[in-house]
């Protein structure tokens, strides 16, 4: 009776599986951070040196 219910029980692998899934989401938004980290940066150092002419 127990081990059946323990295997019924997804309990555990429904949070591995969102874990998985943060970590997941995680990595592509950290490369994608790399990925277009220079030119945001150039983006915001243009934007300030045209506001900074006004």
């Amino acid at each position: 009776k127990v081990v059946s219910r323990f295997v019924r029980d997804e309990r555990g692998a429904t949070m591995l599986e969102y874990g998985l899934l943060v970590g997941l989401i995680a990595i592509v938004a950290i490369a994608a951070i790399g990925a277009l980290g220079g030119s945001l940066s150039t983006f915001f150092t243009d934007t300030t040196a045209e506001l900074n002419k006004v």
